[in-house]
């Protein structure tokens, strides 16, 4: 059993159910059969699961699937294909039974949980670096107190616990270099591509066009109040002594998201908006992705920033900023 790296991390209360689960390379596998037992349903619903998250590419099937040795009850042994505890995590938010409801239930105390005591952990290591730590007691409590004003779903609570894990993991990187190195929170990505007023403006349209065609924006999708959106790219690619304010890709990147958020210069859709320009900007620049091919920022943890900027305080615009900032640097490897 040891060498197979098999735990026990399910029972039924009745003491009468048991899930065996392999435990390799850090994280848990298990097989289709397995996840559908663990979540109450049936085989058919976890394979249709699997097909749409692969689709969506939230997750990259080659990175979170493994054909194993598999023991089974005819003590034969096959290769089957297993999935690690991203997929089991994606699957419990998507599933509808009890016990995934549980499951959900179980997965937003836990964040609850983490964002209060979880950063407390590295406290002591990372209080010799006092700036970097305050900086990161800040954005802990923030968020803390952001996500508590609003009850999230499902898909954004993921993503709220995505940016929250790979936020510490900066800072615990961060925390091993000297510290006249950890003061820059931005790379020194120069810009390739500055951003247009009129073909940011087509991009909208054409994006108008596609959620009208499947029924997901109405005509007041897009329009602009006024000039606001102009102004609002200025104030982005704004120069001072002939360079630019923000002179970074990711910081170009963080002031589009939050000011087309927070500003509403179209009379619907700014989240959306917000969203897509802060992605396409990324892809402009070839900043997008990480060296992997997958997103620095997945569609959940997007979903989550949207909400939480959307309802955040202009007082902790700075805050946000720096956020955005470290999650797009950070998400380079």
């Amino acid at each position: 059993m040891e060498n197979k790296g098999e735990i026990i991390i399910y029972k039924t209360e009745d003491g009468k159910s048991q899930l065996d689960v392999r435990l390799e390379n850090e994280t848990i596998w298990l097989t289709q059969k397995q996840i559908a037992v663990l979540f109450g349903t049936q085989r058919p619903a976890i394979t249709k699961h699997l097909s749409n998250i692969f689709k969506a590419k939230e997750l990259n099937e080659k990175s979170v699937c493994s054909i194993l040795e598999h023991t089974a009850y005819d003590n034969k042994t096959y290769k089957t294909k297993f999935y690690n505890l991203d997929v089991v995590i994606s699957i419990g938010y998507r599933v509808n039974s009890k016990r995934a409801t549980q499951f959900r239930v179980w997965s937003t105390q836990t964040l609850k949980d983490h964002l209060v005591k979880g950063y407390t952990l590295n406290e002591k290591r990372l209080k010799e670096q006092q700036y970097k730590f305050k900086e990161l007691q800040q954005t802990v409590e923030f968020l803390k107190n952001t996500v508590g004003q609003k009850e999230l779903s499902g898909k954004e609570t993921q993503g709220l616990l995505e940016i929250i894990s790979q936020y510490t993991r900066s800072f615990i990187l961060l925390n091993k270099f000297d510290s006249e190195n950890l003061e820059s929170i931005s790379s020194d990505k120069k810009l390739t591509h500055e951003l247009k007023y009129k073909e940011a403006a087509s991009a909208i349209e054409e994006l108008k066009k596609k959620l009208i065609e499947k029924q997901e924006a109405s005509d007041l999708f897009g329009k602009q109040r006024d000039d606001g959106f102009k102004s609002l790219l200025k104030s982005v690619v704004q120069t001072f002594g002939g360079e630019y304010l923000y002179p970074t890709i990711e910081e170009q990147a963080a002031h589009l998201l939050y000011f087309v958020i927070k500003n509403h210069p179209f009379a619907d859709g700014n989240k959306r908006i917000g969203a897509f320009l802060f992605v396409w900007f990324l892809q402009l620049n070839k900043h997008l992705l990480r060296k992997n091919n997958e997103a620095k920022i997945n569609d959940n943890a997007l979903v989550a920033l949207a909400l939480l900027l959307a309802q955040s305080d202009p007082a902790h615009k700075e805050m946000f900023i720096k956020l955005l900032i470290n999650l797009v640097n950070g998400g380079s490897n």
